[in-house]
């Protein structure tokens, strides 16, 4: 079995790096202009956008550059991508991981989680059945068995689809990202035991949208009061040496996300009207 680390993601880190991303909505053209951008990953959106299997299944195709996997020489994508679904941790649903899995999808993202019970579900989702004699047992697998499309797309024989389709960094060869989404205080109270009796869990991404709302300060991300929340789930995930990321980056506050230990770092897409701006000026409007 090859031993190419396939998620970049997973690869900015081990090489000291931090990882930039960006969410993504389920279409064929921003499939392609993101197969070249400069991110480590992109997170495909179907919390808040359509649950289409279908869709990301089409996007997943069009983000792959033959190009780029020729002078490569790589299976590996050039922007690794994961999925955001749209169960929360409470619902302790498992299909949706299964089926954006079963896509090829390199990882999920599970919003709301709030319990060591819920975060242990969210790990066991991605993870395949096996022998209770088995190392690295728990959290005891539940992700049903259809790699046929998972294998493919990741350009892998079954076999080496099954020795690297497991989460990291709980298996080290493992591919999968888990990321939990922590974005209440109940989350936080919970978080400490979370990491420490859920082996598994890749990253945490804080959901400050949510957690500013339940702070009765709704997106005032810079508020003291919702820093020093966030502040203490990246303390309590600096403890458990569990990376931690930011789903608002902005060319405002990435310096400091940096300096505070954020090493999962997305950043909106900026769409460039220069050009029309100077024309508009010209033109007297």
């Amino acid at each position: 079995m090859s031993s190419e680390r396939l998620n970049g993601i997973i690869r900015a880190w081990e090489q000291g790096k931090p990882a930039f991303t960006t969410f993504a909505k389920l279409d064929k053209q921003t499939a392609i202009e993101l197969s070249d951008a400069p991110y480590d990953g992109i997170v495909y959106e179907m919390e808040h956008n359509p649950y289409d299997v279908a869709a990301l299944g089409d996007s997943l195709q069009y983000l792959l550059n033959r190009r780029q996997i020729v002078e490569s020489g790589s299976v590996a994508p050039a922007v690794t991508p994961l999925a955001r679904i749209p169960a929360n941790g409470v619902e302790m649903n498992q299909s949706f991981a299964k089926q954006v899995l079963d896509r090829g999808v390199y990882g999920v993202i599970t919003p709301h989680v709030a319990t060591v019970e819920q975060a242990y579900n969210a790990v066991a989702s991605c993870r395949y059945a096996r022998p209770k004699s088995a190392p690295l047992y728990e959290p005891k697998g539940v992700r049903g068995d259809g790699p046929a499309n998972a294998a493919r797309y990741w350009g892998l024989g079954q076999a080496e689809y099954y020795a690297k389709a497991d989460v990291w960094p709980l298996a080290p060869q493992g591919e999968i990202l888990v990321g939990l989404m922590i974005e209440s205080t109940e989350a936080i109270g919970n978080l400490d035991d979370m990491l420490a009796n859920v082996p598994g869990i890749g990253f945490v991404l804080i959901g400050e949208g949510d957690l500013s709302q339940e702070l009765g300060l709704a997106r005032q991300y810079e508020h003291p009061e919702v820093l020093a929340a966030m502040g203490q789930i990246v303390a309590t995930c600096r403890k458990h040496q569990v990376r931690v990321g930011n789903p608002h980056t902005t060319a405002k506050n990435y310096e400091r996300l940096l300096n505070e230990g954020y090493s999962f770092l997305m950043a909106a897409p900026q769409r460039s009207y220069g050009v029309i701006g100077k024309a508009r000026e010209m033109a007297g409007y």
